[in-house]
């Protein structure tokens, strides 16, 4: 049985930059199953080809999809990045910020436990008492599952 699927490597390439715009070619790589050099070539390509756009920010790229950017065979032309990668990425739509999850700054909680009393009025000359804040939960932000295999 051969093990053949219906995206390119390029489109597979396409889908990882559309699913996580920060994401690092070395795990571009690992995740469609092709060597960091072909992911390199390939985003050349898919930047040449005017479908993304690539920005520097520190040490780490940002990569922008042209969702209005239409496929390149004439089989395929009427269609555009965007039609493609919503069938594909469901979720894009839903995706309100390109911050990373373990980026995201952590809530601080001013919840009082059942054991803690109110605090006391407080009189006229006097300062309240101080109270220690109590810090969120110190579990990273979720975890990132990666997708094995072909796409379909």
């Amino acid at each position: 049985m051969s093990s053949w699927t219906l995206f390119s490597n390029h489109g597979h390439v396409l889908v990882c930059l559309a699913r996580d715009s920060e994401a690092r070619l070395r795990d571009v790589a690992a995740d469609v199953g092709i060597t960091e050099r072909a992911v390199q070539k390939i985003v050349r390509d898919l930047q040449d080809g005017g479908m993304i756009s690539i920005k520097k920010i520190g040490r780490r790229n940002s990569y922008r999809i042209h969702k209005k950017q239409t496929l390149r065979h004439e089989l395929e032309a009427s269609c555009k990045l965007r039609d493609l990668l919503k069938v594909v990425n469901k979720d894009l739509e839903q995706k309100v910020s390109t911050t990373r999850p373990e980026e995201k700054p952590k809530p601080v909680v001013n919840a009082m436990t059942s054991n803690e009393q109110p605090p006391d009025e407080v009189k006229p000359g006097k300062a309240a008492p101080a109270r220690k804040a109590e810090s969120a939960d110190p579990k990273p932000a979720g975890t990132i599952e990666k997708q094995q295999g072909s796409l379909f």
